[in-house]
Protein backbone atom coordinates (compact mmCIF):
# COMPACT_ATOMS: atom_id res chain seq x y z
CA UNK A 1 0.00 0.00 0.00
CA UNK A 2 1.49 3.36 -0.85
CA UNK A 3 0.67 6.73 0.23
CA UNK A 4 -0.75 9.42 -1.63
CA UNK A 5 2.41 11.46 -0.44
CA UNK A 6 5.38 9.78 -1.21
CA UNK A 7 7.20 12.84 -2.18
CA UNK A 8 8.93 15.75 -0.66
CA UNK A 9 7.09 19.52 -1.84
CA UNK A 10 3.76 18.32 -1.71
CA UNK A 11 1.62 20.67 0.17
CA UNK A 12 -1.42 19.81 2.02
CA UNK A 13 -4.30 21.71 2.69
CA UNK A 14 -2.61 24.86 0.70
CA UNK A 15 -0.20 25.75 3.40
CA UNK A 16 1.68 22.48 4.84
CA UNK A 17 4.69 21.85 2.54
CA UNK A 18 6.33 18.67 3.61
CA UNK A 19 10.12 18.59 3.77
CA UNK A 20 11.67 15.35 4.96
CA UNK A 21 10.09 11.88 5.62
CA UNK A 22 11.09 10.90 9.11
CA UNK A 23 9.33 7.83 9.95
CA UNK A 24 7.00 5.14 8.06
CA UNK A 25 4.61 1.75 8.21
CA UNK A 26 2.08 0.30 7.26
CA UNK A 27 -0.41 2.77 5.98
CA UNK A 28 0.98 5.91 7.42
CA UNK A 29 4.07 8.03 7.48
CA UNK A 30 5.65 11.31 9.28
CA UNK A 31 7.17 13.96 8.09
CA UNK A 32 9.18 17.34 8.88
CA UNK A 33 6.95 20.03 7.43
CA UNK A 34 6.54 24.18 7.14
CA UNK A 35 3.50 25.76 7.84
CA UNK A 36 4.16 28.44 4.81
CA UNK A 37 1.32 30.82 6.33
CA UNK A 38 3.40 31.15 9.66
CA UNK A 39 6.59 30.43 8.36
CA UNK A 40 6.64 27.39 11.22
CA UNK A 41 8.24 23.91 11.74
CA UNK A 42 5.61 21.37 11.98
CA UNK A 43 5.08 17.50 12.43
CA UNK A 44 2.78 16.15 9.75
CA UNK A 45 1.20 12.59 10.10
CA UNK A 46 0.04 11.44 6.50
CA UNK A 47 -2.04 8.36 5.92
CA UNK A 48 -2.73 5.61 2.56
CA UNK A 49 -5.99 6.04 1.61
CA UNK A 50 -8.00 3.00 3.68
CA UNK A 51 -5.51 3.19 6.28
CA UNK A 52 -8.15 1.21 8.49
CA UNK A 53 -7.23 2.96 11.86
CA UNK A 54 -8.00 6.53 10.01
CA UNK A 55 -11.06 7.29 12.65
CA UNK A 56 -8.92 5.78 15.67
CA UNK A 57 -6.00 8.12 15.22
CA UNK A 58 -8.09 11.53 14.18
CA UNK A 59 -10.25 10.95 17.57
CA UNK A 60 -7.25 10.73 19.54
CA UNK A 61 -5.72 14.17 17.82
CA UNK A 62 -8.84 15.92 17.95
CA UNK A 63 -9.09 14.69 22.14
CA UNK A 64 -5.29 15.88 22.36
CA UNK A 65 -6.12 19.22 20.81
CA UNK A 66 -8.30 19.95 23.37
CA UNK A 67 -5.48 20.18 25.98
CA UNK A 68 -3.61 23.45 26.88
CA UNK A 69 -0.46 21.67 28.72
CA UNK A 70 2.47 23.18 27.43
CA UNK A 71 4.28 20.41 27.95
CA UNK A 72 2.06 18.53 25.44
CA UNK A 73 3.04 18.19 22.24
CA UNK A 74 0.21 20.96 20.48
CA UNK A 75 -2.18 19.24 17.44
CA UNK A 76 -2.67 22.16 14.94
CA UNK A 77 -4.48 20.97 12.68
CA UNK A 78 -6.74 17.94 11.38
CA UNK A 79 -7.98 16.20 7.90
CA UNK A 80 -10.02 13.64 8.52
CA UNK A 81 -10.44 12.91 4.04
CA UNK A 82 -10.71 9.08 3.63
CA UNK A 83 -8.10 9.28 0.79
CA UNK A 84 -6.18 12.36 2.23
CA UNK A 85 -6.18 12.20 5.65
CA UNK A 86 -3.14 14.31 7.80
CA UNK A 87 -2.46 15.53 11.10
CA UNK A 88 -0.76 18.72 11.74
CA UNK A 89 1.46 18.68 15.01
CA UNK A 90 4.22 21.01 16.71
CA UNK A 91 7.86 20.39 15.76
CA UNK A 92 9.23 18.87 19.02
CA UNK A 93 12.12 20.58 19.79
CA UNK A 94 15.57 19.70 21.62
CA UNK A 95 16.82 16.03 23.24
CA UNK A 96 14.78 12.81 23.62
CA UNK A 97 15.04 11.33 27.28
CA UNK A 98 17.30 8.18 24.89
CA UNK A 99 19.40 10.92 23.04
CA UNK A 100 20.14 11.94 26.87
CA UNK A 101 20.63 8.70 27.83
CA UNK A 102 23.01 7.86 25.30
CA UNK A 103 26.43 7.83 27.21
CA UNK A 104 25.10 7.35 30.60
CA UNK A 105 22.61 7.73 33.44
CA UNK A 106 21.19 11.78 34.44
CA UNK A 107 22.01 13.70 37.73
CA UNK A 108 19.17 11.85 39.97
CA UNK A 109 17.76 15.44 40.75
CA UNK A 110 17.64 15.91 37.32
CA UNK A 111 15.88 12.60 36.54
CA UNK A 112 13.16 13.29 39.10
CA UNK A 113 12.34 16.84 37.51
CA UNK A 114 12.05 15.83 34.25
CA UNK A 115 9.86 12.36 35.17
CA UNK A 116 7.89 14.58 37.44
CA UNK A 117 6.97 17.42 34.52
CA UNK A 118 5.84 14.34 32.72
CA UNK A 119 3.58 12.62 35.22
CA UNK A 120 2.13 15.81 35.96
CA UNK A 121 1.28 16.89 32.09
CA UNK A 122 0.07 13.21 31.94
CA UNK A 123 -2.13 13.15 34.95
CA UNK A 124 -3.94 16.42 33.39
CA UNK A 125 -4.86 14.60 30.21
CA UNK A 126 -5.88 11.27 31.99
CA UNK A 127 -8.72 13.76 33.90
CA UNK A 128 -9.51 15.02 30.79
CA UNK A 129 -9.57 11.02 29.47
CA UNK A 130 -7.16 10.88 27.62
CA UNK A 131 -4.38 8.77 28.06
CA UNK A 132 -0.32 7.72 26.07
CA UNK A 133 0.01 3.81 26.48
CA UNK A 134 3.37 4.23 24.76
CA UNK A 135 5.84 5.62 26.44
CA UNK A 136 9.09 5.29 26.16
CA UNK A 137 12.24 7.04 25.96
CA UNK A 138 11.85 9.18 22.82
CA UNK A 139 8.46 9.90 23.98
CA UNK A 140 10.13 12.85 26.26
CA UNK A 141 12.21 16.08 25.52
CA UNK A 142 13.77 18.06 27.07
CA UNK A 143 13.20 21.52 25.19
CA UNK A 144 15.59 24.27 24.09
CA UNK A 145 13.54 26.31 26.37
CA UNK A 146 14.29 24.32 29.35
CA UNK A 147 11.28 22.58 30.18
CA UNK A 148 9.80 19.63 29.72
CA UNK A 149 7.41 18.35 26.43
CA UNK A 150 5.66 14.24 26.35
CA UNK A 151 5.36 13.48 22.54
CA UNK A 152 2.28 11.05 20.81
CA UNK A 153 -0.14 11.19 23.73
CA UNK A 154 -3.23 8.96 22.47
CA UNK A 155 -1.56 9.28 18.80
CA UNK A 156 0.80 6.76 18.64
CA UNK A 157 -1.58 4.25 20.12
CA UNK A 158 -3.73 4.81 17.76
CA UNK A 159 -1.43 4.59 14.84
CA UNK A 160 0.10 0.99 16.31
CA UNK A 161 -3.75 -0.33 17.69
CA UNK A 162 -2.20 -0.37 21.59
CA UNK A 163 -4.90 -0.34 23.93
CA UNK A 164 -4.79 -1.42 27.75
CA UNK A 165 -7.97 -2.01 29.99
CA UNK A 166 -6.28 0.06 32.74
CA UNK A 167 -4.93 3.31 31.13
CA UNK A 168 -4.22 4.82 34.18
CA UNK A 169 -2.04 1.91 35.27
CA UNK A 170 -0.16 1.23 32.21
CA UNK A 171 0.85 4.96 31.95
CA UNK A 172 2.02 4.89 35.77
CA UNK A 173 4.30 1.56 34.81
CA UNK A 174 5.33 3.65 31.82
CA UNK A 175 6.78 6.75 33.84
CA UNK A 176 8.26 4.46 36.33
CA UNK A 177 10.15 2.72 33.36
CA UNK A 178 11.10 6.26 32.41
CA UNK A 179 12.74 6.92 35.95
CA UNK A 180 14.51 3.84 36.10
CA UNK A 181 16.12 4.54 32.74
CA UNK A 182 16.95 8.17 33.55
CA UNK A 183 18.32 7.25 37.01
CA UNK A 184 20.42 3.95 35.44
CA UNK A 185 20.79 4.24 32.09
CA UNK A 186 18.86 0.90 31.63
CA UNK A 187 15.53 0.10 30.57
CA UNK A 188 13.29 -2.17 33.14
CA UNK A 189 10.67 -3.18 30.96
CA UNK A 190 9.78 -5.83 28.49
CA UNK A 191 9.24 -3.97 24.98
CA UNK A 192 11.97 -2.24 23.09
CA UNK A 193 13.39 1.31 23.98
CA UNK A 194 16.86 1.29 22.45
CA UNK A 195 18.34 1.38 26.20
CA UNK A 196 20.47 -1.28 27.45
CA UNK A 197 17.65 -4.03 29.21
CA UNK A 198 18.47 -3.74 33.37
CA UNK A 199 19.05 -7.07 35.12
CA UNK A 200 16.51 -8.94 36.47
CA UNK A 201 15.71 -10.91 39.47
CA UNK A 202 13.19 -13.89 39.74
CA UNK A 203 11.88 -12.15 36.38
CA UNK A 204 11.74 -8.92 37.63
CA UNK A 205 13.78 -5.86 37.11
CA UNK A 206 16.68 -5.23 39.95
CA UNK A 207 15.63 -1.90 42.24
CA UNK A 208 18.06 1.12 40.81
CA UNK A 209 20.01 1.22 43.70
CA UNK A 210 20.66 -2.17 43.21
CA UNK A 211 22.29 -1.39 39.53
CA UNK A 212 23.40 1.98 39.96
CA UNK A 213 25.60 3.90 42.48
CA UNK A 214 24.22 6.83 43.92
CA UNK A 215 20.61 6.59 43.30
CA UNK A 216 18.88 8.44 46.41
CA UNK A 217 16.73 6.29 48.34
CA UNK A 218 13.47 8.00 47.67
CA UNK A 219 13.73 8.11 44.28
CA UNK A 220 14.64 4.24 44.37
CA UNK A 221 11.25 4.07 46.37
CA UNK A 222 9.56 5.81 44.23
CA UNK A 223 10.46 3.96 40.99
CA UNK A 224 10.01 0.73 43.22
CA UNK A 225 6.27 1.79 43.89
CA UNK A 226 5.71 2.65 40.16
CA UNK A 227 6.93 -0.46 38.69
CA UNK A 228 5.11 -2.61 41.64
CA UNK A 229 8.83 -4.15 41.72
CA UNK A 230 9.34 -5.90 45.47
CA UNK A 231 10.84 -5.23 48.51
CA UNK A 232 8.76 -1.91 48.65
CA UNK A 233 8.98 -0.07 52.35
CA UNK A 234 5.35 -1.21 53.24
CA UNK A 235 4.13 1.51 50.54
CA UNK A 236 1.06 0.49 47.51
CA UNK A 237 1.99 0.44 44.52
CA UNK A 238 1.35 3.80 42.33
CA UNK A 239 -1.98 3.15 40.21
CA UNK A 240 -1.98 6.70 38.87
CA UNK A 241 0.36 9.06 37.07
CA UNK A 242 -0.91 12.04 39.90
CA UNK A 243 -0.09 9.80 42.64
CA UNK A 244 3.33 9.74 40.99
CA UNK A 245 3.75 13.05 40.34
CA UNK A 246 3.01 14.02 43.92
CA UNK A 247 5.57 12.05 45.06
CA UNK A 248 7.77 12.86 43.22
CA UNK A 249 7.27 16.57 43.86
CA UNK A 250 7.56 15.78 47.18
CA UNK A 251 10.79 13.99 47.00
CA UNK A 252 12.54 16.81 44.90
CA UNK A 253 14.92 19.45 47.43
CA UNK A 254 13.41 22.74 47.24
CA UNK A 255 16.30 25.53 46.04
CA UNK A 256 18.21 27.39 48.72
CA UNK A 257 17.78 31.11 48.14
CA UNK A 258 20.28 33.10 49.35
CA UNK A 259 19.66 36.29 51.22
CA UNK A 260 21.06 38.12 49.08
CA UNK A 261 20.41 38.23 45.09
CA UNK A 262 24.06 36.92 44.46
CA UNK A 263 25.92 33.49 45.59
CA UNK A 264 29.18 33.02 45.71
CA UNK A 265 28.45 29.61 45.39
CA UNK A 266 26.18 26.47 44.46
CA UNK A 267 25.27 23.43 45.51
CA UNK A 268 26.50 20.34 43.67
CA UNK A 269 24.63 17.74 42.07
CA UNK A 270 26.17 15.36 44.30
CA UNK A 271 24.76 17.56 47.19
CA UNK A 272 21.83 17.45 45.81
CA UNK A 273 21.34 13.83 45.33
CA UNK A 274 22.28 13.37 49.00
CA UNK A 275 19.58 15.81 50.22
CA UNK A 276 16.87 13.14 48.98
CA UNK A 277 18.03 10.72 51.06
CA UNK A 278 17.90 12.98 54.32
CA UNK A 279 14.44 15.19 53.62
CA UNK A 280 11.23 15.05 51.73
CA UNK A 281 9.57 18.38 51.36
CA UNK A 282 5.70 18.68 51.71
CA UNK A 283 3.40 18.96 48.38
CA UNK A 284 1.31 21.97 48.49
CA UNK A 285 -2.46 21.19 47.67
CA UNK A 286 -2.50 21.45 43.70
CA UNK A 287 1.28 22.23 43.06
CA UNK A 288 2.88 21.42 39.93
CA UNK A 289 6.17 19.83 40.36
CA UNK A 290 9.13 22.62 39.03
CA UNK A 291 10.10 21.65 35.99
CA UNK A 292 14.20 21.29 34.91
CA UNK A 293 16.17 24.07 36.60
CA UNK A 294 18.91 23.17 34.39
CA UNK A 295 19.74 21.44 30.90
CA UNK A 296 19.99 17.55 31.46
CA UNK A 297 22.94 16.59 32.08
CA UNK A 298 25.28 13.14 32.65
CA UNK A 299 27.68 12.56 35.30
CA UNK A 300 30.86 13.90 33.48
CA UNK A 301 29.18 17.41 33.55
CA UNK A 302 28.61 18.35 36.66
CA UNK A 303 30.58 21.41 36.80
CA UNK A 304 28.20 22.92 34.31
CA UNK A 305 25.04 21.69 36.19
CA UNK A 306 26.09 23.63 39.36
CA UNK A 307 26.92 27.21 36.89
CA UNK A 308 22.90 26.84 35.79
CA UNK A 309 21.57 25.99 39.06
CA UNK A 310 23.52 29.25 40.00
CA UNK A 311 21.84 31.45 37.95
CA UNK A 312 18.74 29.69 38.59
CA UNK A 313 18.76 30.31 42.22
CA UNK A 314 20.14 34.20 41.65
CA UNK A 315 16.57 34.38 39.64
CA UNK A 316 14.31 32.95 42.40
CA UNK A 317 15.94 35.02 44.94
CA UNK A 318 15.48 38.32 42.81
CA UNK A 319 11.89 37.23 42.87
CA UNK A 320 11.59 36.64 46.84
CA UNK A 321 13.49 39.50 47.57
CA UNK A 322 11.40 42.04 45.56
CA UNK A 323 8.39 40.40 46.73
CA UNK A 324 9.05 40.50 50.84
CA UNK A 325 10.65 44.34 50.24
CA UNK A 326 7.86 45.83 48.76
CA UNK A 327 5.37 43.59 51.14
CA UNK A 328 6.84 45.16 54.42
CA UNK A 329 8.22 48.54 52.81
CA UNK A 330 6.39 51.57 54.82
CA UNK A 331 3.18 52.52 52.37
CA UNK A 332 4.09 56.20 51.99
CA UNK A 333 7.66 55.23 50.34
CA UNK A 334 8.10 55.84 46.62
CA UNK A 335 8.63 52.54 44.56
CA UNK A 336 11.72 52.34 43.50
CA UNK A 337 13.08 51.76 39.84
CA UNK A 338 10.03 54.01 38.15
CA UNK A 339 9.85 57.55 37.03
CA UNK A 340 7.81 60.02 39.41
CA UNK A 341 5.11 61.72 38.01
CA UNK A 342 3.79 65.47 39.66
CA UNK A 343 0.11 64.24 39.17
CA UNK A 344 0.57 60.65 40.37
CA UNK A 345 2.02 59.42 43.84
CA UNK A 346 1.10 56.70 45.46
CA UNK A 347 -1.46 57.80 48.32
CA UNK A 348 -0.69 56.95 52.08
CA UNK A 349 -3.60 54.13 52.30
CA UNK A 350 -1.87 52.30 48.95
CA UNK A 351 -2.00 48.41 49.81
CA UNK A 352 -1.07 45.46 47.83
CA UNK A 353 -3.47 44.76 45.39
CA UNK A 354 -4.01 40.40 44.65
CA UNK A 355 -5.28 39.74 41.25
CA UNK A 356 -8.00 37.07 41.08
CA UNK A 357 -6.72 35.06 38.14
CA UNK A 358 -3.93 35.34 35.05
CA UNK A 359 -4.24 34.84 31.83
CA UNK A 360 -2.41 34.83 28.53
CA UNK A 361 -3.35 38.11 26.36
CA UNK A 362 -2.49 37.49 22.48
CA UNK A 363 -4.46 39.93 21.24
CA UNK A 364 -3.02 39.96 18.16
CA UNK A 365 -2.88 36.72 16.75
CA UNK A 366 -6.45 35.01 15.69
CA UNK A 367 -4.32 32.03 15.25
CA UNK A 368 -3.72 31.45 18.31
CA UNK A 369 -6.66 31.58 19.70
CA UNK A 370 -5.95 34.79 21.88
CA UNK A 371 -3.78 32.66 24.23
CA UNK A 372 -0.19 32.79 25.26
CA UNK A 373 0.46 30.03 27.36
CA UNK A 374 -2.44 30.80 29.66
CA UNK A 375 -2.54 27.21 31.32
CA UNK A 376 0.71 28.34 33.03
CA UNK A 377 -0.18 31.99 34.10
CA UNK A 378 -1.40 30.58 37.23
CA UNK A 379 2.08 30.32 38.53
CA UNK A 380 2.39 33.85 39.29
CA UNK A 381 -0.79 33.91 41.24
CA UNK A 382 0.94 30.69 43.17
CA UNK A 383 3.89 31.80 43.85
CA UNK A 384 5.29 28.89 41.42
CA UNK A 385 9.11 29.55 40.88
CA UNK A 386 8.42 28.12 37.40
CA UNK A 387 6.76 31.35 36.57
CA UNK A 388 5.25 32.18 33.26
CA UNK A 389 6.73 32.54 30.02
CA UNK A 390 5.47 33.87 26.62
CA UNK A 391 5.44 31.18 23.53
CA UNK A 392 9.09 31.22 21.83
CA UNK A 393 9.86 33.11 18.73
CA UNK A 394 12.37 33.22 15.84
CA UNK A 395 12.71 36.58 16.41
CA UNK A 396 13.25 39.35 18.94
CA UNK A 397 9.55 40.94 16.97
CA UNK A 398 7.69 37.84 17.58
CA UNK A 399 9.10 36.07 14.43
CA UNK A 400 7.03 39.17 12.78
CA UNK A 401 3.66 37.51 13.71
CA UNK A 402 2.51 40.45 15.58
CA UNK A 403 3.16 43.19 17.28
CA UNK A 404 3.31 42.12 20.75
CA UNK A 405 2.04 39.77 23.62
CA UNK A 406 1.85 39.60 26.70
CA UNK A 407 0.15 38.32 30.22
CA UNK A 408 -3.43 40.06 31.47
CA UNK A 409 -4.68 40.42 35.48
CA UNK A 410 -8.08 40.71 36.90
CA UNK A 411 -8.18 42.46 40.31
CA UNK A 412 -11.74 41.79 40.79
CA UNK A 413 -13.10 44.86 40.73
CA UNK A 414 -12.32 48.61 39.39
CA UNK A 415 -8.78 49.71 41.31
CA UNK A 416 -6.89 52.89 41.11
CA UNK A 417 -2.81 51.16 40.34
CA UNK A 418 0.04 53.45 42.19
CA UNK A 419 2.79 50.79 41.19
CA UNK A 420 3.86 47.44 39.40
CA UNK A 421 6.84 45.57 40.46
CA UNK A 422 7.10 43.01 37.65
CA UNK A 423 10.31 40.22 38.48
CA UNK A 424 11.34 39.52 34.63
CA UNK A 425 13.67 36.80 33.31
CA UNK A 426 18.00 37.57 33.84
CA UNK A 427 18.18 38.43 30.35
CA UNK A 428 17.72 42.01 29.50
CA UNK A 429 15.83 42.92 26.04
CA UNK A 430 12.45 42.94 26.54
CA UNK A 431 10.14 46.33 26.01
CA UNK A 432 6.95 46.35 28.27
CA UNK A 433 3.84 48.55 28.34
CA UNK A 434 1.32 48.19 31.55
CA UNK A 435 -2.09 48.58 30.37
CA UNK A 436 -5.09 48.88 31.87
CA UNK A 437 -8.67 48.33 30.87
CA UNK A 438 -12.29 47.28 31.86
CA UNK A 439 -12.50 44.56 29.83
CA UNK A 440 -10.85 41.05 29.21
CA UNK A 441 -11.53 40.37 25.76
CA UNK A 442 -8.89 39.21 24.30
CA UNK A 443 -9.27 41.26 20.90
CA UNK A 444 -7.45 43.83 19.06
CA UNK A 445 -10.45 46.10 19.71
CA UNK A 446 -10.17 45.62 23.15
CA UNK A 447 -6.33 46.02 23.24
CA UNK A 448 -6.41 49.41 21.19
CA UNK A 449 -9.14 50.73 23.92
CA UNK A 450 -6.90 50.13 26.89
CA UNK A 451 -4.49 53.03 28.93
CA UNK A 452 -1.30 52.65 28.51
CA UNK A 453 -0.18 53.85 31.77
CA UNK A 454 3.74 52.90 31.87
CA UNK A 455 6.50 51.37 30.07
CA UNK A 456 9.89 51.02 30.32
CA UNK A 457 12.60 49.04 27.91
CA UNK A 458 15.18 46.87 27.98
CA UNK A 459 14.09 45.42 30.93
CA UNK A 460 15.17 42.35 33.55
CA UNK A 461 14.86 41.15 36.77
CA UNK A 462 12.76 42.90 39.19
CA UNK A 463 11.36 46.28 37.83
CA UNK A 464 8.80 48.58 39.01
CA UNK A 465 6.66 50.59 37.14
CA UNK A 466 5.64 53.67 38.41
CA UNK A 467 1.81 54.24 37.12
CA UNK A 468 2.18 58.16 35.15
CA UNK A 469 -1.57 58.42 34.50
CA UNK A 470 -4.70 58.20 37.14
CA UNK A 471 -6.31 55.48 35.73
CA UNK A 472 -9.04 53.15 37.55
CA UNK A 473 -9.93 49.71 35.70
CA UNK A 474 -10.65 45.81 36.86
CA UNK A 475 -8.13 44.99 34.22
CA UNK A 476 -3.68 45.11 34.50
CA UNK A 477 -1.83 44.12 31.09
CA UNK A 478 1.66 43.22 31.27
CA UNK A 479 2.25 43.80 27.58
CA UNK A 480 5.35 42.83 25.56
CA UNK A 481 6.26 44.78 22.37
CA UNK A 482 10.05 43.22 22.33
CA UNK A 483 10.93 40.10 23.53
CA UNK A 484 14.50 39.39 25.34
CA UNK A 485 16.93 36.18 24.10
CA UNK A 486 16.18 32.67 25.68
CA UNK A 487 18.78 31.88 28.54
CA UNK A 488 19.84 28.88 25.97
CA UNK A 489 22.43 29.94 23.43
CA UNK A 490 20.16 29.72 20.15
CA UNK A 491 17.99 31.91 17.82
CA UNK A 492 14.95 31.91 19.55
CA UNK A 493 13.25 34.86 22.03
CA UNK A 494 10.54 34.49 24.97
CA UNK A 495 10.03 36.76 27.37
CA UNK A 496 9.45 35.21 31.55
CA UNK A 497 7.81 36.63 34.32
CA UNK A 498 8.52 34.98 37.88
CA UNK A 499 5.86 37.23 40.13
CA UNK A 500 4.24 40.33 40.23
CA UNK A 501 3.12 42.67 43.01
CA UNK A 502 0.84 45.41 42.70
CA UNK A 503 0.06 48.16 44.48
CA UNK A 504 -2.81 50.64 45.19
CA UNK A 505 -6.48 51.63 46.06
CA UNK A 506 -10.05 49.89 44.99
Amino acid sequence: MSTFTSEPGTRLGGRYRLEDRLAAAAGWSAWKAIDEILARPVSVITFAAGFPRLEQVVTAARAASRLTDTRLTQVFDVEDNWDHGYIVLEWPVGDTLGDLLATGSLEPVTAARIVAEAAAALSGAHAAGLAHLCLRPDAVRWTTGGGVKVTGLGIDAALTGTSNDDPELADTRGLGCLLYAALTGLWPGPDDSGLPPAPESDGRARRPRQVRAGVPTVLDEIAARALALPGRDEQAAFRSPAEMAAALAASIPPLQVPLAATATSARSPRQDADRLTQTQRAPRPSERPAPPDSPPVRRRSAGRTAVVGLLVLVVVAGASAAAVHLLHKPAAASPTGGSSSAGVTAPASAAVITPLSAHGFDALNPADAGDENSNTAANILDRNPAGWATQQYFTQYFGDLKAGTGLILDLGKPARVSSITVTFGSIPGANVQVKMGDSDARSAANLASMTTVASKNDVSGSTTFTVQRAVTDRYLVIWFTKLPPMPQPGNRYMAQIFGVVIHGAS
